[in-house]
């Protein structure tokens, strides 16, 4: 019989259970866009149609969607988000801040952001709710949480979408190199064992509970895509491990914001596995995002978008 592997209990792990999948992130991009009804989703997904069906469903037994009847003759639903989805506002704002600075600026929406209490347009920064300083993951660190255990992974069966970006109308990507990362499942854990010091191959095995050749692939495809370094720290005997690079360092805040959601959501009655410390100003991290001009915390009421779509993607609306 073989061994029973057991993992850290992770916020992150459950948060992305849930939303860690390239075609869910998708459909939530469509929804902060203004997409409600199944064939305005389909249409600025590309998602195909048993596919979009079964993410839908998926969200909803997940409490992330309602279904809500617009029509009665004949019956027709359209799908909104409920409190639990808008939570997920503050790592969909990290997750656009790290796509304007790492991801391919050809054939994108442009969206520009606006502060009510300011006025200003602006970027989201995140920060730590005690001295406002913008929080970079270098000036961490971790312990354990109340809430730290072991549990047995269960790894539901998906398949990888990465070119699914590729099905959709020119101009109708927002969210595109980020979703391919975070819509991964093992790369972002992967990124995560790095970021609590685990940097050798066997450690991250071990913390993930990942099948090597999984691992394997995907250390090679964050290497490849420049989220990650083999750096060699022994000659005699040879031997290397992971390092983050900058790409990566500014991919922390879509972590943090995932495993705050996954805190206020799954939790377990302890209290959350994992205490992050600002070392700056020596508190216990309470993350915030901020409007970068006025340093308020932003609220999704008091934020307005505006979005401009490539020439190709309005002639294909029309």
């Amino acid at each position: 019989m073989a061994e029973r592997k057991f993992i850290r209990t992770c916020s992150i792990w459950r948060a992305l259970e849930v939303v860690g999948d390239t075609s869910t992130l998708l459909i939530l991009e469509a929804f902060w866009l203004g997409a409600r009804r199944f064939e305005e989703i389909r249409s600025r997904t590309g998602l195909l149609k048993p596919l979009l069906s079964e993410r839908l469903k998926r969200l909803v037994a997940a409490d992330v969607l309602t279904k809500v009847p617009y029509s009665e003759s004949p019956k027709r639903f359209e799908y909104h988000l409920t409190e639990k989805g808008r939570d997920l506002y503050w790592a969909a704002l990290m997750m656009l801040r790290w796509e304007k600075l790492w991801g391919p600026k050809d054939g994108k929406i442009s969206i520009q952001l606006r502060h009510h209490q300011c006025g200003k347009t602006f970027d989201p920064k995140p920060a730590c709710g005690h001295c406002l300083e913008e929080i970079d993951a270098r000036d961490m660190s971790w312990s354990e949480g109340p809430g730290l255990g072991w549990m047995t992974p269960t790894y539901s069966r998906r398949r990888r979408h990465r070119d699914t970006a590729s099905n959709r109308e020119e101009g109708s990507i927002l969210l595109d190199h980020v979703a391919q990362i975070t819509g991964d499942r093992w790369a972002s854990l992967v990124l995560r064992s790095i970021f609590t010091g685990l940097r050798k191959f066997d450690e991250i095995c071990e913390d993930t509970a990942i099948a090597t050749n999984v691992l394997s692939e995907r250390l090679n495809w964050l290497t490849e895509i420049g989220m990650i370094e083999l750096h060699q720290y022994s000659e005699r005997p040879p031997r290397s491990e992971y390092r983050l690079t900058e790409k990566a360092i500014d991919y922390y805040p879509i972590l943090l914001m995932l495993l705050l959601w996954g805190d206020q959501y799954y939790v377990a009655p302890e209290g959350p596995p994992l205490l992050l410390t600002h070392k700056p100003c020596g508190n216990i991290l309470d993350p915030q995002v901020v409007c970068s001009e006025c340093n308020e915390p932003l609220k999704p009421e008091d934020v307005e978008f505006e979005v401009t779509e490539t020439l190709a993607a309005t002639d294909a609306a029309e």
